[in-house]
C-alpha cells in the first residue's frame, strides 16, 4: 500500500469539467482557470495552471443533453459529462470478472449486517447534477440514501463509487471524474486499473489518496471492518 496523504490543493477546489478532456477548470469574471494535463500515465499527473477565455473554450463543443443519450441506438451506452458525450466501449472478460467479484464482496457483506444500502453494477444511471447535462453508469455504486433511487436510477451523489478503467476509458477515470465525483461530495471513490494491477483509493472525506497492489487487502472507508482483496 502507498499512501500520498492529503490530496492537492488544487482537487479540492470547487472545479468541474469545462471543455477538452485534458482540461478542468472554474470560471471566474469570464475567465477560465484551467489545470492543464500534461502528462496522464496511470494516475501519475503533470499539472500547471493556465487561463483561457471562458467562452472561446465553450464555443469549441457542442453541448449534448441527455434527451441524446436517450435517443442512441440500442445496444449502444455513453456518458455525458457536461454536455460532452463519451462513448463507451463493451467491456472485457476481465473487466467483468472484477466487477462481478466486487458486487459480489460488497451484497454480501451488506446483507450479512443487516445494511441497508444498495449496491448497484453498471448499467445503471446515475444522474450525479440535478441538470440535462450530466449522466454517468459507474461500473459499481453504493447508494445508502435510497430516497435517491428511483426506477431512472440514482439522483445525486452515490456514497461509493468503484471505476474499473481500460485503456479507453484512463483519462476519464482518473482525471475527468475523479473532478466530477469530489465535487458531488462522493464519499470514497476507487479506480481499479487491471493493466497496472492497482488500486487508487481516494476517501474525500479525509482527503487522502492510496494506492493497493492487486492482492492487498484494502479497507473499505465508508464500512468500519470491511475490507476487499482484488486478485
Amino acid at each position: 500500500m502507498v499512501r500520498f496523504g492529503p490530496l492537492p490543493r488544487l482537487l479540492l477546489r470547487g472545479i468541474g469539467f469545462v471543455s477538452k478532456r485534458y482540461f478542468e477548470g472554474m470560471i471566474r469574471h469570464g475567465r477560465i482557470q484551467i489545470l492543464l494535463i500534461i502528462a496522464c500515465n496511470y494516475g501519475n499527473i503533470i499539472m500547471e495552471e493556465k487561463e483561457v477565455d471562458a467562452m472561446d473554450a465553450l464555443r469549441k463543443e457542442e453541448i449534448y443533453t441527455i434527451e441524446d443519450i436517450f435517443a442512441l441506438p440500442d445496444g449502444e451506452r455513453a456518458e455525458l459529462i457536461d454536455g460532452k458525450i463519451y462513448y463507451m466501449a463493451p467491456p472485457t472478460w476481465k473487466h467483468q470478472r472484477i466487477s462481478g467479484y466486487l458486487h459480489n464482496q460488497i451484497y454480501n457483506y451488506i446483507r450479512s449486517n443487516n445494511g441497508q444500502c444498495e449496491v448497484l453494477a453498471a448499467p445503471f444511471a446515475v444522474f450525479l447534477k440535478d441538470d440535462d447535462i450530466n449522466y454517468l453508469e459507474p461500473d459499481i455504486s453504493v447508494i445508502c440514501d435510497l430516497a435517491k433511487l428511483d426506477d431512472s436510477g440514482c439522483h445525486g451523489a452515490p456514497d461509493w463509487i468503484i471505476e474499473i478503467v481500460s485503456p479507453s476509458s484512463k483519462p476519464r477515470d482518473y482525471l475527468t471524474k475523479l473532478f466530477q465525483y469530489r465535487t458531488a461530495e462522493v464519499r470514497e471513490y476507487w479506480i481499479v486499473d487491471p493493466d497496472k494491477r492497482m488500486t487508487t483509493v481516494y476517501s474525500f472525506e479525509k482527503d487522502t489518496v492510496e494506492q493497493y497492489a492487486f492482492g492487498e487487502d484494502i479497507p473499505v472507508g465508508i464500512y468500519d471492518g470491511f475490507s476487499i482483496c482484488i486478485r
